[in-house]
């Protein structure tokens, strides 16, 4: 069987580029191992991701943010701050330039994204299943499927994680080290409503982020990733519910009232990698087989969605100029949008963990100093609210909210 593309994974990023491809005209086999009852189920993945307005003007042009539509919760302002000293910086844009992004639990989204690949004229999405072996030559690419299933296409999109099995066998380099840092994930009620605030809260332990959702049937809530050092990642599981939220509200100051009702959490290892590079001979990667950052700006899906977008525009040009979509051209084009843009997020979130992690209260000094010279720096404010918007850079058209 013959396709434009076969992309190898079917999680939010890899389903998001077949169903923009889908919506092109262009076709795709996406293939994963994961059984859907798993994936889908509602305790599967507890985190919730910040959807730039960019990311979310491509969801909505392709499809599927109509599915979402009423489940997230507006971002209308962030503050950062060094620990709980004065002088926060506050990002607030204008009343008639929208919000910063929107808040989605990941649930919401695998399902929002998962129904509209099933239903996309265009994509073939075949969950429960391997690529046992893969040829990517001059004339094309063959995957063979453990159902016996031998598939073809021009090129072959990787969208299989931080791990991926495509890209070590490609001999792809990757750039790579562990913080000495846990995330702690989760969610729980407040007494006095978030007001559509992202709080980034730093502390030498690590970032301290309280991301707003939706209120329930119970009232206010919010997410949290909460860095914590690798060591302590275990015992903060064990804690109590009443244990942990004392400890939250300990990290907040209190200044949104009462915590309850603590979700289940989870921990995860941080840590950072970048592949050398996002193309080979007829491969391309895309989401967290090319890159993984720190959670610290809430940017790493985005940087996924940012490849899809970019991934899409240069396919479908190709394809109307009568091009092979594995054509060296194109896929240079792609390295060269993506690999820069990349890079310089990566690099930002780094630099950014590591100098608020510097203790001592000269460090503390000097980070409230640069916070208050930003708040007196329109442009270079606007720079930053761009970022967070995923505005920055060459944008492609879908970020802008139209079909290429």
């Amino acid at each position: 069987m013959n396709s434009d593309v076969i992309i190898l994974g079917g999680g939010l990023v890899g389903a998001t580029l077949g169903v923009g491809l889908a919506a092109h005209g262009l076709n795709a086999i996406i293939i994963d191992p994961a059984d859907p009852a798993v994936t889908l189920a509602p305790g599967f993945d507890g985190r919730a991701s910040a959807v730039a307005s960019a990311s979310g003007r491509m969801l909505d042009a392709i499809g599927i943010g109509a599915r979402l539509a009423g489940k997230g919760c507006a971002i209308r302002h962030i503050r950062v701050s060094d620990g709980l000293e004065p002088g926060a910086l506050d990002f607030i844009p204008d009343a008639d330039d929208g919000a910063l992004g929107t808040m989605f639990e990941n649930k919401l989204l695998r399902t929002a994204i998962h129904e509209a690949a099933v239903v996309a004229d265009g994509v073939d999405l075949r969950m429960k299943t391997r690529a046992t072996h893969v040829e990517r030559g001059p004339a094309g690419v063959t995957v063979t499927l453990d159902t016996g299933d031998v598939i073809r296409a021009p090129l072959l999109v990787a969208a299989e994680g931080r791990n991926s099995p495509t890209r070590k066998a490609a001999g792809i380099t990757v750039a790579r080290w562990k913080y000495d840092h846990a995330a702690i994930i989760g969610a729980f009620h407040h007494e006095r409503a978030h007001e559509n605030i992202a709080f980034e809260i730093f502390y030498p332990t690590g970032p301290f982020a309280l991301l707003p959702l939706p209120d329930d049937e119970i009232g206010h809530r919010s997410a949290i990733v909460w860095s914590v050092k690798g060591a302590d990642g275990p015992a903060m599981l064990k804690l109590s519910d009443r244990a942990f939220l004392a400890e939250a509200e300990k990290q907040m100051g209190g200044f949104l009232g009462k915590l309850s009702h603590a979700s289940p959490r989870a921990s995860y290892p941080l840590g950072f990698h970048h592949a050398a590079r996002v193309t080979a001979e007829r491969l391309v990667l895309v989401g967290d087989a090319a890159h993984g950052i720190h959670p610290i700006a809430g940017q790493g899906l985005n940087l996924g969605f940012r490849d899809v977008a970019a991934l899409v525009e240069v396919l479908v040009e190709g394809k109307r100029t009568g091009l092979d979509l594995g054509d060296a051209a194109l896929l240079a084009r792609y390295q060269q949008w993506r690999g820069l843009d990349t890079m310089m997020v990566a690099v930002a979130t780094d630099v950014l963990n590591r100098l608020f992690g510097v203790p001592g209260r000269t460090a503390s000094a000097v980070r409230r100093f640069g916070i208050s010279a930003v708040n007196r720096i329109p442009p270079l404010k606007g720079r930053f609210m761009a970022e967070a918007r995923g505005e920055s850079g060459e944008l492609p058209k879908l970020l802008q909210g139209v079909l290429v």
